[in-house]
């Protein structure tokens, strides 16, 4: 059921961070542990193809046991795939690299084909990842924020593109590897204040108020 008219509801916050907990694990935890432990007993593209294939079994089951796929996990399977693709698709050293700017343009792609339409991408992220419920009545101006963060979140991917390719061409291997996490990182979180400070100031603007189950 949608929140009432004035108001934007999370779960009561126990369930909150199951529910975020859970999707974070499904999505990113489990391939990424699989990557790690065939990385570290057979190998690096072993690993790849090991966390592809789980990532890609939990759609299934997902399809099988729900008849729906979450967003955050079908972003999860496009990432590993183009990463896994090129990776092992030869053994040279820029390939490898590759597969980093590519799979954030991947994601920049995602992100712009969803904004101007009427489920933008970080509403669904929103409402799959922390279960927030809309207001009942239609507010042009919360379309709008989520129309608008998800562009935001187009043009993040789109500077990490850009920045982990001029890298690849001037730092070498091990440098690259750490500045560019680094550089994700920092951008992924300045992005994330951002859109909280956004969204807040648009919940004001709106006159919505944003409150836990049961509160």
């Amino acid at each position: 059921m949608p929140a009432s008219q004035g108001h934007l509801e999370l779960p009561h916050p126990r369930r909150l961070l199951w529910t975020a907990a859970w999707n974070v694990a499904e999505s990113v935890g489990l391939p990424f542990g699989a990557y790690v432990v065939v990385t570290d007993v057979v190998s690096p593209d072993a690993g790849l193809l090991a966390g592809t294939a789980v990532v890609w079994l939990l759609i299934a089951i997902r399809k099988l046991v729900t008849g729906s796929v979450s967003a955050l996990l079908m972003i999860s399977a496009l990432v590993l795939t183009i990463q896994t693709v090129v990776a092992i698709s030869t053994g040279y050293m820029w390939m490898f690299q590759a597969q980093f700017p590519l799979a954030n343009l991947a994601m920049c792609v995602v992100f712009a084909r969803t904004a101007p339409t009427r489920k933008p991408l970080v509403a669904q992220l929103a409402a799959e990842v922390v279960a927030l419920k809309q207001p009942e009545t239609h507010h042009p101006g919360l379309h709008r924020f989520f129309q608008g963060a998800t562009w935001f979140w187009a043009g993040l991917f789109l500077l990490l593109t850009m920045g982990m390719a001029v890298m690849m061409v001037t730092e070498p291997f091990k440098l690259f590897m750490l500045v560019s996490s680094a550089y994700t990182v920092g951008l992924t979180l300045v992005g994330a204040a951002v859109c909280v400070v956004w969204f807040l100031a648009v919940l004001r603007r709106q006159g919505l108020r944003l409150r836990f189950s049961g509160a």
